[in-house]
C-alpha cells in the first residue's frame, strides 16, 4: 500500500456555527446498530445523544480520570453504556471489536510520549473498515487566548495533528474526511468559566490568586447581559482502518 500523504493545512471556508457535533457524526459514519468506543469520554455527553438517537448501538466509554469515572458510574445508567476506568494507550478489548472509535477533545490529553500508541491500540480494537473520528479544538480565537493564560496546549495541540499525520504513513489507516467548524461556548459569568473551565477533575492547573485576576481581567471585557458568548473553532479529521 502507497503510505498516505502526510496531512498539510489547506485554506478552507470560513466555518459554521455548529451546536450539536452528533448532527456531523451522523452525515459522516453510519451510527445505527454500531459497536462504539469513546476514548477520553468525560461525561460521555454524546454518547448519551447517541444512544438516545440510536438505541440499537452499544457504547464502551473510557476514562482514564478517576473522579470523572465514578460520577460516570454514580450517574443514572443508561442502556447500551457502559464505562471503563482505562487510557487509550491501554484499551482492555479483544481485536477488531469496534466499528467507530470517538475521540472528542481528547486526543491532546494522551501524554505525547503515548500518542502513537493509542492510534495503534484503536487500529486493533477497529474492525477492518471501522472509523475513527478525532474532533480537536484548534489553537485559535479569544476563548484560546483566555485558556492559554492558565494552561497553554498549543505544543500538545500540535502534537496531536502530528501524531494523526505518521499514523496514517502507517498502512493501517487512510483518512477519509476533514473538516471545520465553531461551537459555541457560553458561561454565566466568571465564576462558571472558572469551574468549567480553569478546575476541571482531570488537571490540576497550579491555579493562585494573581493566575486567577489575571484572567479574570481578561474574560470581563467578554461579559454583557447573557454572560460571555464565545466561539470554539474545532477541527475533525476521520479515519478509516484499512
Amino acid at each position: 500500500m502507497t503510505p498516505a500523504t502526510p496531512h498539510t493545512h489547506q485554506p478552507t471556508p470560513a466555518p459554521r456555527l455548529l451546536d450539536d457535533e452528533l448532527v456531523l457524526l451522523a452525515k459522516l459514519v453510519p451510527l445505527a446498530g454500531q459497536q462504539v468506543i469513546e476514548l477520553g469520554c468525560g461525561a460521555a455527553r454524546l454518547a448519551r445523544a447517541l444512544l438516545a438517537r440510536y438505541p440499537d448501538s452499544h457504547v464502551t466509554g473510557l476514562e482514564v480520570d478517576a473522579r470523572q469515572h465514578a460520577l460516570n458510574l454514580a450517574a443514572p445508567q443508561q442502556p447500551g453504556l457502559v464505562f471503563v476506568a482505562a487510557g487509550a494507550e491501554a484499551i482492555p478489548a479483544a481485536d477488531q471489536s469496534f466499528d467507530l472509535a470517538l475521540m472528542l477533545k481528547s486526543l491532546h490529553h494522551v501524554p505525547v510520549s503515548h500518542m502513537a500508541q493509542a492510534l495503534d491500540e484503536i487500529a486493533r480494537v477497529l474492525r477492518p473498515g471501522g472509523h475513527l473520528y478525532v474532533s480537536e479544538p484548534v489553537y485559535d480565537g479569544p476563548l484560546n487566548e483566555l485558556v492559554r493564560l492558565y494552561n497553554d496546549e498549543g505544543t500538545v495541540r500540535a502534537a496531536a495533528q502530528a501524531a494523526l499525520d505518521t499514523a496514517r504513513t502507517t498502512g493501517r489507516w487512510s483518512q477519509v474526511s476533514e473538516c471545520r467548524f465553531d461551537t459555541p461556548v457560553a458561561f454565566r459569568d466568571f465564576p462558571e468559566f472558572e469551574q468549567r473551565m480553569m478546575r476541571p477533575t482531570y488537571a490540576d492547573h497550579r491555579l493562585d490568586d494573581t493566575k486567577i485576576a489575571a484572567v479574570r481581567a481578561r474574560f470581563e471585557p467578554h461579559c454583557g447581559p447573557l454572560g460571555a458568548q464565545f466561539t470554539r473553532p474545532m477541527h475533525v479529521r476521520l479515519l478509516q482502518r484499512d
